[in-house]
């Protein structure tokens, strides 16, 4: 079993490099590679998610890699391939052949592999490694039509706000090993550190955790994350990038308890995201950027569930919400390629033109609203439950997040669904192409099927799986209370659309843009560090580089100090030196007469001034 969980992560990781490197020699043949290879590795995940294997390798001293499947992470592997597989499949009638389906392709079967790393890893090395190449690959499918300086800016932006809050990983890391409680850097021992180093621990854990779910205050990421391709959203943005850290929490959730402060924190951040986030979302015009905050609406649950010590019921939102979110962005972006318009003015009538799209965007909707008997309503009561048993306050919040949930969706189902048709030329409006209809279909039967695992026999069974502690669960009238709240709101602005959706966006107008939070992460960070930035600038053009230049002409100075004072030195004992030479030439000249009895006399002067200097000696 160790060799198909290698398999697992492998398969679309290697597949995926291929393409992306590969690139438009094998455009036409990505697609099918790529679906392929999504549904062998589902075929896969199912198969470990019955097995549990476990593996590790040798990676540092003292710090191997450790891939597993276990409860929770098998829950994982079998939604995110899923998914993937779904969005793929959809992706080969969206994705025209004008476009560069090898690098698109390539990166979603990359980005769905260090996603499996990433719910499969049990050291913190491999999950950094993964949670790496993750934020790698959505700045690269968020920008995937990189010659829009629009789109590589709102990657950019997505990409750095994530990346800042990924730092608290990295941080918690070191502080485990300075704790000397988790040398391995396990994930199961880091409730094991003590004191102060636990603290932050939890921190940092809690920080990257929000970042990557775009939780308050980091939400406004995913607003700008929408102008990448609908696929890319439907895949990023429903069962992977923006549940890992969700996941990460519920994962995490003994340290959490263990650090006594972490829970609340977490549970009353996701109650208050759930909340603020679904006010921003009934603000919005846009169908994607609706989407957007109810996504980081509906993750604000799975974090107070993980907050609560819900993780059964944290875990199933996190499976039910997977499959409506997908199905929505799909379908959007199905009438985004149809139509040209993804403003809910634009799209009036759209549901009618696109019957399968309208009717599979219908079933997600009332999804995400909470309507019985759909699998968020069931779901959101389970983790809801946990929160009663933690405190009140918290379930109330929780349960007014639910209440404007039905809000934004049944908003965006009474556009798509009013009577006036959507002005498009003759060669507008086709039918969807089967091949994106059978994902469609089948993620909408998921939203109804996804119901049962939150009640009894399969909800008990659930949370053996996930091997924690016994949860309490909902009683009845806590499954009535949400239901028939979810019905009444979405009937109310059904019924009364256009009067009651005027007074809501008058009330709500100050949420249109996202409650500004981009603009205060601007005023408070991205600023004061480009001042920060350009003051450093100033110092080291007008004072490092004034240096350095200042330096350089006095070293230059004293050079040619140096060069003359040498020059008249060494030249002067040079010519010294050669004119005693000649001079010393000269007189050695003189005895040489070429006469003999000179030679003699000076031989006769010569032995006898040695004559004396022998006799003087002795």
């Amino acid at each position: 079993m160790s060799a198909l969980l290698w398999a697992l992560v492998a398969l679309p990781l290697t597949v995926g490099t291929l393409l992306a490197v590969v690139g438009r020699p094998v455009d036409r043949y990505a697609p099918g590679v790529a679906v392929g290879t999504a549904v062998a590795a589902l075929g896969i995940a199912v198969v470990v998610a019955f097995e549990h294997p476990r593996i590790e390798a040798p990676l540092l001293e003292g710090l191997p890699a450790g891939l597993a499947v276990d409860g929770l992470s098998g829950l994982m592997v079998v939604t995110v391939t899923a998914v993937t597989a779904a969005v793929l499949l959809f992706s080969v009638a969206d994705m025209g052949p004008g476009e560069a389906r090898a690098r698109f392709f390539g990166l979603m079967l990359l980005f769905s592999g260090a996603m499996l790393t990433t719910v499969t890893a049990t050291t913190l090395p491999v999950l950094l490694m993964a949670w790496e190449v993750m934020g790698a690959t959505s700045w690269a499918l968020i920008g995937y039509w990189w010659r829009d300086p629009e789109r590589g800016d709102a990657a950019n932006s997505a990409f750095l706000t994530t990346r800042a809050a990924d730092l608290g990983l990295y941080v918690a890391a070191g502080a485990a090993l300075a704790s000397g409680q988790a040398d391995s850097l396990a994930l199961d021992e880091l409730a094991d550190a003590t004191g102060a180093w636990s603290a932050v621990i939890t921190a940092g854990v809690i920080a990257a955790a929000f970042g990557k779910s775009a939780q308050l205050p980091f939400s406004f990421w995913l607003s700008r994350a929408m102008q990448g391709p609908s696929p890319v959203s439907a895949l990023l943005h429903s069962a992977t990038m923006v549940v890992a850290g969700a996941y990460l929490l519920l994962r995490l959730e003994p340290l959490l308890a263990q650090s006594g402060w972490g829970g609340p924190v977490v549970a009353w951040t996701g109650a208050v995201t759930a909340v603020v986030l679904g006010l921003v979302a009934v603000a919005q015009t846009d169908l994607k950027q609706l989407l957007a905050a109810s996504t980081c609406a509906q993750i604000g649950f799975m974090v107070l569930a993980a907050g609560a010590g819900a993780v059964t019921g944290g875990t199933l939102q996190l499976i039910a919400h997977a499959a409506a979110k997908s199905l929505a962005f799909l379908v959007a972006g199905a009438w985004l390629t149809a139509f040209g318009a993804k403003a809910l003015s634009a799209l009036r009538g759209a549901a009618r033109r696109h019957r399968t799209a309208g009717i599979t965007f219908t079933v997600a909707g009332l999804t995400l609203a909470g309507v019985p008997p759909l699998a968020l309503w069931a779901a959101k009561d389970v983790l809801l439950a946990g929160a009663l048993e933690d405190n009140a306050a918290l379930y109330v919040v929780g349960l007014a997040g639910a209440v404007i949930s039905a809000v934004y969706s049944v908003k965006a189902l009474w556009f798509v669904w009013q009577p006036v048709p959507v002005p498009l030329p003759d060669d507008r409006g086709q039918p969807l192409p089967h091949v994106a209809r059978l994902p469609l279909v089948t993620l909408a039967v998921a939203c109804a099927a996804l119901t049962a695992p939150s009640f009894p026999p399969v909800r008990d069974a659930v949370g053996r799986v996930l091997g924690g502690e016994a949860e309490p669960g909902p009683y009845f009238w806590e499954f009535a209370l949400s239901g028939a709240l979810a019905v009444a709101v979405s009937a109310l602005v059904w019924i009364h659309g256009p009067q009651l959706l005027a007074v809501l966006s008058r009330l709500t107008a100050w949420a249109s843009d996202w409650i500004r939070l981009e603009t205060a992460a601007r005023f408070l960070f991205v600023n004061p560090v480009l001042r920060l930035a350009g003051a450093l600038a100033t110092f080291d053009d007008r004072v490092l580089d004034r240096a350095v230049e200042d330096t350089a002409r006095g070293s230059v100075r004293l050079a040619q100090w140096t060069n003359a004072q040498a020059e008249r030195l060494v030249d002067g004992a040079v010519e010294g030196v050669a004119g005693g030479t000649r001079a010393l030439g000269r007189w050695a000249r003189r005895p040489q007469t070429g006469q003999l009895h000179q030679y003699i006399a000076q031989a006769i002067a010569a032995f006898t001034v040695l004559a004396v200097v022998l006799v003087l000696v002795r």
